[in-house]
């Protein structure tokens, strides 16, 4: 594990402002956690949307989150990252037929004490939610939560028995419950978070092939961006030949939307970063981490329009989804953090400025806490993809990244900087 790249400088002010923005975060998402673990969705005003059920993802999502906070000294982070763990364990694991349904729920009547085998369930196996148990797991690990390592080893056994496919080297998309069917949909974005996940996971073993497997994702994923102006084709079938077409009556989708996709580009340039430091080898990606944030700059960020940044654009760079998502600027910001560490370029530290201050102004709820997860074109709050506020994941990430030095993952950074908000 590399940690020589410092964090990033910047004024007191700013850096006051992020670890209160943390903190209202953290306090924001405990009240998804029901008794047995599993993390419910919230409404805008942080209260569980009890008509929806719990999500693996979700679930997943805040159990890394409170890890990474309790590495960081975050007084009772690592009791909520331990019941986080727990409802993967018993709420959501599938122990009839292995790994994790993508979801449960919701319950019939409203409460938080529920008998999960009566309830109704999504019994899809993804990689896109197995990707995040793992990441949990992993982070959980890092952080020395009891049993993570065990949930860990589980959770990597279904990612590579089930999901990875050694000839591409990429991971299929999605199983029926009882993994009789393999959809013959092919997706980036699994792919992405696995690269995340597994990043995660060899900070967490030290295992070689976890950091091998992300690489061959990586190289291959921008290997086709590099052949297509540095957009990233999202979709393929079995063969993984591209759909370009893909989804193109959906394009609010909001994991599989038509086109391309601008935050994905962001999300990749840093975690590009972050495997070359993983693998000792910096610099070695940062060409292409480049290419794929200025492509996504271009076509993403709505200057005319009072900034932000559109969800999906065709390709060609036109706008499609012109609504602006949290998670797209978060993922800005923190690309932005990390290219201007490793390329030393002052340009990246002064487009987070600006994206700064648009974050603090359109997203960010002062009244009622998070921040909007969905805005219209004219920057108003409104869900139509995504209604309430789900969970802070990239939020959290996106607000303590620049004090943490750079490493393969989230929670092996915090555990580098140490208890520094305790």
């Amino acid at each position: 594990m590399n940690t020589d790249l410092p964090p990033t400088p910047g004024g007191a002010a700013r850096e006051a402002w992020r670890h209160h923005q943390l903190a209202e975060l953290l306090r924001f998402g405990e009240a998804s956690l029901r008794p047995d673990g599993a993390a419910r969705w919230l409404d805008d005003d942080g209260r569980p949307d009890l008509s929806r059920p719990v999500h693996t993802w979700i679930t997943s999502r805040t159990a890394h989150v409170y890890a990474v906070a309790s590495l960081l000294g975050v007084p009772g982070a690592g009791e909520r990252a331990d019941l986080a763990l727990q409802g993967l364990r018993s709420v959501l694991v599938d122990a009839q037929h292995g790994g994790w349904v993508s979801s449960r729920g919701p319950a019939p009547v409203p409460g938080d004490v529920v008998d999960v085998e009566t309830q109704p369930v999504d019994g899809t196996k993804s990689a896109y939610a197995h990707a995040f148990v793992v990441l949990a797991a992993a982070s959980g690990t890092l952080a020395g939560r009891e049993g993570a390592r065990e949930l860990l080893d589980a959770a990597l056994a279904v990612l590579d028995q089930r999901f990875w496919e050694p000839g591409p080297r990429m991971h299929a998309d999605e199983w029926d419950r009882a993994w009789t069917h393999l959809d013959d949909y092919r997706g980036v974005n699994a792919n992405m978070h696995a690269v995340e996940a597994l990043l995660a996971a060899h900070d967490a073993t030290g295992d070689a092939e976890w950091l091998a497997r992300a690489a061959s994702i990586a190289d291959r994923v921008t290997g086709c961006a590099a052949e297509n102006g540095w957009r990233i084709p999202e979709h393929f079938d079995s063969a993984w030949t591209p759909l370009p077409e893909y989804n193109a009556d959906r394009p609010r989708d909001p994991f599989k939307p038509y086109g391309s996709t601008p935050g994905h580009g962001l999300e990749w340039s840093r975690l590009l970063l972050q495997l070359d430091v993983a693998a000792g080898t910096p610099g070695t990606r940062t060409d292409v981490a480049v290419a794929l944030f200025d492509r996504a700059v271009a076509d993403g960020w709505d200057g005319e329009h009072g900034g932000g940044f559109v969800y999906t654009v065709d390709w060609t760079g036109a706008p499609v989804e012109p609504r602006r998502f949290h998670w797209v600027a978060a993922e800005a910001v923190a690309a932005a953090d990390v290219l201007g560490r490793v390329t030393g370029d002052p340009r990246f530290a002064e487009a987070a400025t600006v994206w700064w201050e648009w974050i603090d102004r359109y997203l960010v709820d002062h009244e009622r806490g998070s921040w909007h997860h969905e805005l219209g074109a004219d920057n108003r709050p409104g869900g139509i993809t995504w209604v309430g506020k789900p969970d802070v994941y990239h939020a959290a990430q996106a607000v303590i990244l620049p004090d943490l030095p750079l490493t393969g993952s989230m929670a092996a950074s915090a555990k580098a900087a140490g208890r520094i908000l305790g």
